[in-house]
Order: structure tokens, then sequence, then C-alpha cells
């Protein structure tokens, strides 16, 4: 069939926004602007060679109408202090126009501690919610309904006992699992490489992402089982190349181990979603986003053999770059952060978060992050940008630099594939282990910095553009010693109320199965965390059958 003929009837199909698409001065807006060919008679033919939205290789978009028809998600990421009190923070997202939640966890959290262990004294609350329990996880989405806002949970080493706490919380308000759309972040490999929130070694821990993805495939079919997150490799200092390139590698890795568990690509690959960056080289940015895209189809297609055409369309979230942000002058944050914002909608994104100005001094405030949400609003609704699809397609520089990336990109996943000798999930663990992910990202944080030094690269308030820095105070948001309080009696009242026999039970059953790697985990934490058993008693008990995992630093 034609190309343009599909592209057009698929648009047609499409619901389009009630908005009026023209410019301020009345002039009709295309949807999509093509390449063509004068004719001698005075007629244009369309060049049926040329790329089109929601078509192989997805270079121009995933959907045939992309915005012209649906905005991007405008999620906003929250979480501090207790479940209470980002609950309150949730619910002003939403009645400011948010359309969807992400969740930031605290540090102990994050790393599988419950509030009351000493290593999370002075951490509880601070840098994200709290979570310990089941309870906290019903304050926390307590008067929001789940089956009509999709949420993002970032969160990776514990992932799958916080899913299994976010599938407990719905059922008890009567919302059914296979209802529930949103993303658990999931991506363990990642953090062996930037983040370093891991707790079990590898291996163990790839078992923990492949049971979530076997699990979600058979009873959630609208949840992202992992968001293969570019966001913190480029945060720890990569590259725009590095972050593509290592992201679709781990998003490869991830292909390779759900097949060995007896998946068909087809069966989960849909499910997939991606996390990237969105950095301060505007025209970079749109590349990347365009390139990952166009890789990603082709690989799935050519060398996994997936047939369903959602299984080929990368879908992905973008946050602007906090690295990016600056301490000096942090007014001027919301300048780096529209153009970030910019760049991600120019590139396709499927949603977004934006920053907040003052997130590089602490958690932001309600003033800054409303600020941000506003960033994302006046985007949609006021720039016309949202009016075309791709409209940067065909300009001989995006094009260029598209490739260019692309070319560049393949070249680092050659090598990791040769790595794990044919095998991507072989090469990212040799990779891990021999210290390639970490060195490279290394090495690039230091050129970075040196560039800057020396003023070969200016930021603006930092080596450069001074004026303004001495007046730069600006209200931030501080979390007090109540909460860790707080935190802390609600856990203790929680293990009070609870049967201690059941959760030892409970727990017993989840050694178990965690002693048998053919058995899906998924339905015993369920039942550990219905039994109130606490996230580091989890983590505790999967450490005995796993073990930890302990960096090797390699130079």
């Amino acid at each position: 069939m034609d190309p343009y003929r599909n592209w057009k009837d698929q648009f047609s199909e499409a619901a389009m926004r009630t908005d009026n698409f023209d410019t301020l001065s009345g002039v009709q807006i295309d949807p999509l602007y093509l390449k063509t060919h004068n004719l001698a008679d005075g007629t244009r033919l369309i060049d049926p060679d040329q790329e089109f939205p929601g078509q192989f290789p997805y270079t121009r978009g995933v959907y045939p109408s992309m915005y012209r028809s649906k905005m991007w998600t405008m999620r906003m990421f929250a979480g501090f202090g207790t479940a209470i009190d980002t609950n309150r923070r949730f619910k002003e997202i939403l009645s400011s126009g948010g359309t969807g939640l992400s969740t930031a966890f605290d540090l102990p959290t994050l790393m599988g501690r419950d509030s009351d262990d000493p290593k999370s004294l002075g951490e509880v609350g601070k840098c994200g919610v709290a979570i310990d329990t089941l309870d906290d996880m019903v304050d926390l989405f307590d008067g929001i309904d789940l089956s009509r806002v999709t949420t993002s949970m970032t969160i990776n080493g514990p992932a799958a006992i916080i899913l299994a706490g976010y599938i407990r919380t719905a059922e008890l308000s009567g919302i059914s699992r296979s209802r529930l759309g949103g993303t658990i972040q999931n991506d363990i490999l990642k953090e062996y490489q930037a983040q370093k929130e891991y707790i079990f070694p590898p291996r163990p821990s790839m078992r923990l992402v492949t049971d979530t993805i076997r699990y979600c495939a058979a009873e959630m079919p609208k949840w992202n089982t992992v968001s293969v997150s570019g966001y913190h490799i480029r945060e720890a200092g990569s590259t725009a190349i590095q972050e593509a390139a290592f992201t679709l590698a781990n998003g490869f890795a991830y292909v390779e181990a759900a097949r060995q568990s007896g998946l068909n690509v087809d069966d989960f690959a849909p499910r997939l979603s991606f996390f990237f960056n969105s950095h301060i080289d505007f025209f970079e940015e749109i590349a990347k986003y365009r390139a990952c895209r166009r890789i990603w189809a082709t690989w799935l297609r050519d060398r996994y053999g997936a047939t369903n055409e959602r299984s080929l369309q990368l879908k992905f979230h973008t946050q602007t770059a906090g690295v990016s942000l600056t301490a000096q002058q942090p007014e001027v944050n919301i300048v780096r952060t529209t153009l970030e914002a910019l760049a991600g909608v120019l590139g396709g994104t499927q949603s977004l978060h934006t920053n907040s100005m003052d997130e590089v001094l602490s958690l932001p405030t309600d003033r800054a992050a409303r600020v941000a949400l506003r960033t994302q609003q006046v985007i949609a609704h006021e720039s016309g940008v949202a009016n075309v699809i791709d409209p940067l397609g065909g300009s001989y520089f995006i094009e260029a630099l598209t490739d260019g990336l692309q070319e560049r990109v393949e070249e680092v996943l050659a090598h990791i594939s040769e790595l794990g000798k044919g095998s991507m999930l072989d090469g990212v663990y040799e990779g891990i282990e021999n210290g390639f992910f970490v060195n490279e990202i290394a090495d690039s944080a230091y050129f970075f910095e040196k560039k800057v030094s020396s003023k070969r690269r200016i930021v603006v308030g930092v080596n450069d553009y001074f004026e303004g820095n001495d007046t730069d105070k600006i209200p931030t948001l501080a979390i007090g010693p109540e909460v860790e309080r707080n935190q802390l009696e609600r856990l203790k009242s929680v293990k009070l109320q609870r049967s201690s026999d059941q959760v030892a039970f409970r727990l017993s059953e989840l050694k178990q199965d965690a002693s048998d790697p053919q058995v899906n985990l998924m339905p015993a934490l369920l039942r550990a965390v219905d039994a109130r058993a606490t996230v580091g008693e989890i983590v505790g008990l999967l450490t005995e059958v796993f073990g930890t995992y302990v960096e090797t630093i390699k130079f």
C-alpha cells in the first residue's frame, strides 16, 4: 500500500483535538509536512520513499496523529515526607491540571530499608516519600482514583515489592489489577551502571525483573513493567550518544532475559517503555529521540522477531535535565527547563516532567512545581508546536544529526554485543562486571567539567555572567525532624497491630519460592505485603537467598 495513503487513512481514523489549528495570524496549519516534487504541469507529487509518522521505523513518531489528537501526559514528579504529605501534593498537582503522577521515594525505601533501620537515620522522607508497609501505600493514594490516573513509580531494587503494594492498594479500593495503568521503573541494570541503588547481584535482580514482566503480561495488560532509563545514565555524566546506546542495550538485555524466561517477544515488548533525559543541547536531544525510535524498531523486528507493531514502537517519558540546573541564579533554571521541555516535545515524547527551578537547592516548593507544570502547559497550548507532527522533520540539520547519532550509537551497541559474544544480555553483564559502563560515563563527565572549567562551554552564572549571584536566595522546602518521628510512630503502630505469626509464615513462603528459580515471586510478594511485612523485612529475607552486590572498581 502507498505509505502516504496508509498514513492518511490512519490519521483520519484518529479523534482530533478541538483546537484551532492555525497561526495567530490565521494561517491554517496542516498536520504533516512532507517532501514533494514539483511536476512540469504544476502539480506536486508526494515522495513515497520518505518516512511517515506511525509507520516503521517510527523516526517521525510512534502515532500517525501524535499531538494533533492527544497531548503528551504532563506527569509531575512528587514525593516527600510521609505518605500523607505526598498525597496532599498529588492532589494539588491533579487540581492544577497535571494528567499523571510520578512518585519519588526516599533513599531508605529505594535501598530497601525500613524507616527504623539505623542506616535510615536522617534520611526518612528527605528526598522522597517514605514507604514501609501497605498502610503507607494506602495513605499515599487515598482519595485518588487509580483506574483514571496513570502512576509512574521511580524505584528499582525493591520495585517488585512496591508494585505488589500498589496492586493491593488498588484492590482495597475496589479496582482490579487489570484496570491499572502506569509504569514501575524496575530498571535494575542502569543502577549498576550509573545510579548505584542496587541491592542484590545483577542476575538475581534480573530474575525479579523478569518475574514482574511475566506476571504483568498475564495479569496487568495496561501496565508498563520496565521503564528503561537513560535519564540516570545522563545525570551521571554520559554524553547523549552514551545515554542512547547504554539505554537501548539495557532494553535489548531485558528482551533477551524475558525471552529466556519463556515469553514470546510480542507478549511483553509492547509494555516496555523508556525514560530519557532532555539536556540543554537542543537539537542533539531531538535527534537522539528520533534515532532511538529507529534503532529500537529495527532491532526488535530484525533481531528479535517481533511482529506486533506495538512491540516496535519505542514509547518514552522525558524529564528535563536535573544536572543542568544551577544553584547560582536559580530563576534562570526556568529558561533551561523550557528549552529542554521543548526539545522533548519536538522529539515526540509520550509524557513529560519539567524540573522545578529550586530542585538544585531542595525538594520543590508548591509554587516552583506549579511554574514547572505551567511551562508544559504554555508549550502545549500557546506555542503552536503541538499542532504539527514532527515539525523539524525534513530539516537538513536534524536529518543529518539523526543519521549521525544513529551511526555512533550503533557502534557502541556493536561493542556491547561483542562483549557478550553476540548476546546483549551477556554483554551488559560483562560491561557491568569489567567496569566498561562506569568508566565510559566517568570519562565523559570529566571531559565535560574540563570544558566548563576552561570556559570552552559557558554555563550562565557558573563560569560567566555572574551578575545576580549575590541575590539568588529563593524560598525552599524544608523537611523537619517531625517527619521522621511521625513515620517511625506509624511503622511502630503497624507492627503492633499486625499478626507476627502471619508475617513469619508469609516470609517463610517467600523464602521457599525465592530458592526455586522456576517460581514467579510476585504471588508470594503480594501475600507478604498483604500480611503487612515491611519493605525492609522482605528485602532482608531475599538477601539471605540472593546475597548482596558490592561493586568492584576497575580503572
